[in-house]
């Protein structure tokens, strides 16, 4: 009658009007090798013919997936993971698949307590997001779902891992230098019990072996905060005063180091070129002048990561650690030097 509502097409009024068994109609539709030609086909037309719809928990219990995937972060400032996070989730999205969300926050009982958590519904496979790029402890020999790491990859070669190409990514930097004119160029960055701040310092000095030129001074390693970049800038600009150029491991320091440099009467890029890492753009955009900066493409990280977590659950798990290339984001803070 008119107006009333219609209930929901089930897959037994498909397999009514096909002339089958709801159980065979259920193989036709999941792409079942033991059902015959025609009656598939005759499966097919008449779930078209209804515009049935498969319900989800339906599909779910039919592949024995349920179509939820866990991400499991230790990043409580969320400066790294959410990037990571956001692209993980957006290529989720694209695959319909549902997303739990857990945070650890550096804690490895309540990462402990999230994985019985994510076990416990059935997720299809997990995404683990580190605060770092140090590698860390595999889960995966516990579990009997994929998965894969990203940010930080695990110490297993049998895992799947995702990081930030940092030594390239700091090439980068130092050759943008170097085509800017610029001969002279230091080091400043973080703890050295930070395997980026290593990585960024290894590719700074081969990309200056490449250039056969010598990196002034010794690398300035504190902490990741403009206050270090501002002390180191003193420290630097006394012992090395022909410095012209700097490439610093994070945009804070790059920051401090600017504003230092500006007291002490250098001008950037003028007389001092400046790079640093991250392309947090807080910083990176409102620093006077405007940072150029490395941008490690964490979201794009993040959306490989999905992509192969799928690959996976699928079978086709690709092991080992996948570096991903960074970006230079050129702004103000650098320039050719010849134009001064």
């Amino acid at each position: 009658m008119a107006g009333r509502r219609s209930r929901a097409v089930t897959i037994g009024d498909v397999a009514s009007l096909a002339g089958v068994s709801i159980a065979t109609a259920s193989k036709a539709l999941n792409g079942k090798d033991d059902v015959r030609a025609e009656t598939r086909s005759r499966v097919l037309a008449a779930a078209k013919e209804l515009s049935f719809q498969p319900n989800a928990l339906a599909r779910g219990l039919l592949s024995g997936q349920t179509r939820t995937v866990g991400l499991l972060t230790s990043d409580s400032v969320g400066r790294f993971g959410i990037p990571v996070l956001l692209g993980a989730e957006g290529a989720f999205g694209a695959g319909e698949m549902a997303v739990m969300l857990c945070d650890a926050r550096g804690d490895a009982i309540r990462e402990q307590h999230y994985l019985r958590t994510l076990l416990s519904r059935r997720v299809d496979g997990l995404i683990v997001v580190g605060e770092s790029t140090d590698p860390r402890p595999s889960i995966s020999r516990d579990l009997p779902i994929p998965v894969v790491y990203a940010y930080a990859a695990s110490d297993s070669p049998d895992d799947v891992s995702f990081v930030p190409d940092d030594v390239d990514g700091a090439g980068l930097a130092t050759r943008h230098l170097l085509a800017m004119g610029r001969r002279r160029i230091a080091h400043i960055t973080g703890p050295t019990d930070y395997k980026a701040a290593r990585d960024r310092a290894e590719g700074l000095r081969l990309a200056l072996a490449d250039a056969g030129l010598p990196q002034v001074g010794e690398t300035l390693s504190g902490a990741w905060s403009q206050r270090w970049g501002r002390h180191a800038a003193e420290m630097l600009l006394m012992s090395e005063p022909e410095v012209d150029a700097v490439f610093c491991g994070s945009d804070q320091i790059a920051a401090g180091f600017i504003e230092a440099a500006r007291e002490r009467g250098r001008r950037v890029p003028d007389d001092i070129a400046v790079v640093g890492y991250d392309n947090w753009e807080v910083l990176s955009t409102e620093t006077r002048p405007a940072l150029t900066t490395v941008d490690m493409n964490l979201e794009t990280l993040g959306r490989t990561a999905a992509q192969h977590l799928f690959a996976a659950i699928d079978g086709k798990a690709t092991p080992g650690v996948h570096r991903m290339p960074c970006r230079l984001v050129i702004r103000d803070s650098t320039a050719p030097r010849s134009s001064f």
